[in-house]
């Protein structure tokens, strides 16, 4: 496909190399010589220097032939005048990013009447899951299919589980009541393994299961990992992650408090949210930290501009004993670092952006084909976890899973049908309609035939 993407910064950068990787034809449009000069240097891309809402600079990047435009620049009025020219032109589709909370209210007008095919806030869905894993202090990560009915869940197996040193296949005999879900991925010493029924989890390992959302509930229950209610949070930064994030558990009972260190902002944030406890300061600062009652806290948030900043103190609210730490890092080379540190819970607004457009992306790769509904990256992006609506037509419709040949690495995580959620073994079969998710630890997977097959 034909894929212009406008904005050469970071989120624009990390599209263009996936896109480039699953050997698409892209295009990078940027002001910036030095950005391009890069892009160049170390992509499969061709570059044009302009401005994206120039449509004199889109007709050289070659607007009126692209199957699908990204507008990804700094600006949320750039990006959508951009998607709106590039359509008049003869784009196919266009994809806007809008962050700013005021267009927010009015996001489904604007893209009716701009043409935009999709728009995508990096800030409001970062904090969708930040709220996600404070509903379940316990995960590192949660993920969610089928409409919400599915969830898939990582957690770090401690030697005191139970489920530690018995073969997966026998963990339903030898723990009576244990719910049954699947463990469709495990992290050990930097490699991901798809597990079979052979498979024997270790004390380390980072371990990905999926159910429905009440068996999911009741197997954490059951590990005794579900004691903790987050009541209180402590955010570090009072960007529009927290204004977002904060407009979403207030209203669920949490009592929040935001410190922040631009006194401006903080008077705004102060006034926006009005039941949120808004605090100016210095959030680097430990001593600060303790006279807000850090150790006291459910939670600690760290949502500062800066990667290096949310380390450090995530670090430190751990090292004072708080249960759930969630820190912002958009760095991907840090984030096996920042994991043998022992903070688990790490949200990547780039990476999160990425994953939504490259899932959109991928449902237009084939226009016959299964589409990819959803896709999730997961483990550092080792892997990928990506949900399809399964077609009536389909050679695999109806046959036995253990009687289909299934792509290396890959494994069939979960079948929803009428509602009811499935977790499937050999005798299990798909049928038209259904919501199929699928785990793989390879990238660039677009269509449910190329994962099943006869």
């Amino acid at each position: 496909m034909r894929i212009l993407v406008v904005g050469d910064g970071k989120v624009g950068h990390t599209i263009a190399e996936h896109l480039a990787r699953e050997e698409h034809d892209v295009v990078i449009v940027d002001t910036s010589e030095e950005a391009l000069q890069r892009s160049e240097e170390t992509l499969d891309v061709m570059c044009v220097r302009g401005n994206g809402a120039n449509a004199t600079t889109l007709l050289e990047a070659g607007a009126d032939k692209a199957d699908i435009l990204i507008a990804a620049t700094a600006s949320d009025e750039t990006n959508m005048l951009c998607c709106l020219i590039s359509k008049k032109l003869g784009a196919k589709y266009a994809i806007a990013r809008v962050r700013d909370p005021e267009f927010n209210e009015s996001l489904s007008m604007l893209k009716k009447e701009l043409d935009i095919d999709m728009a995508i806030n990096p800030e409001r869905a970062t904090a969708i899951e930040i709220s996600r894993l404070l509903r379940f202090p316990f995960a590192s990560n949660i993920e969610s299919f089928a409409k919400g009915r599915v969830e898939m869940v990582e957690f770090r197996a401690h030697e005191n589980d139970v489920i530690i040193g018995k073969p997966l296949k026998d963990l339903g005999h030898k723990l009576h009541g244990i719910p049954q879900v699947l463990y469709v991925a495990v992290e050990r010493d930097g490699d991901v393994v798809i597990p079979n029924g052979d498979f024997v989890i270790e004390d380390g390992d980072r371990v990905h299961v999926a159910a429905d959302v009440v068996t999911i509930t009741s197997y954490f229950r059951y590990l005794g990992k579900h004691s903790l209610r987050v009541k209180n949070v402590l955010i570090l930064g009072g960007g529009r992650i927290s204004y977002y994030l904060a407009k979403m558990i207030v209203p669920t009972g949490t009592h929040v408090s935001i410190i922040e260190i631009n006194e401006r902002k903080a008077a705004s944030l102060s006034e926006q949210l009005p039941d949120v406890n808004v605090i100016y300061g210095d959030g680097t600062d430990q001593e600060l930290l303790e006279q807000e009652g850090l150790s006291g806290m459910d939670a600690f948030v760290a949502l500062c501009d800066r990667d290096e900043e949310n380390l450090m103190t995530g670090l430190f609210a751990a090292s004072e004993g708080v249960p759930k730490v969630i820190v912002k890092n958009n760095r991907v080379a840090y984030a096996q670092l920042i994991s043998s540190m022992g903070l688990e819970s790490i949200v990547s607004p780039k990476a999160i952006t990425c994953a939504n457009i490259l899932r959109y992306v991928r449902a237009h790769v084939n226009g016959v084909g299964t589409k990819v509904e959803k896709i999730y990256r997961l483990m550092d992006g080792k892997a990928e976890a990506l949900e399809f609506i399964a077609r009536a037509q389909d050679p695999y419709i109806g046959i036995a899973l253990k009687d289909l040949t299934m792509r290396k690495n890959t494994l069939v995580a979960v079948i929803v049908r009428a509602g009811k959620v499935i977790i499937p073994f050999g005798n299990d079969h798909i049928e038209g309609g259904d919501s199929v998710v699928i785990m793989a630890r390879e990238s660039g997977i677009g269509d449910l035939n190329e994962v099943i097959r006869k």
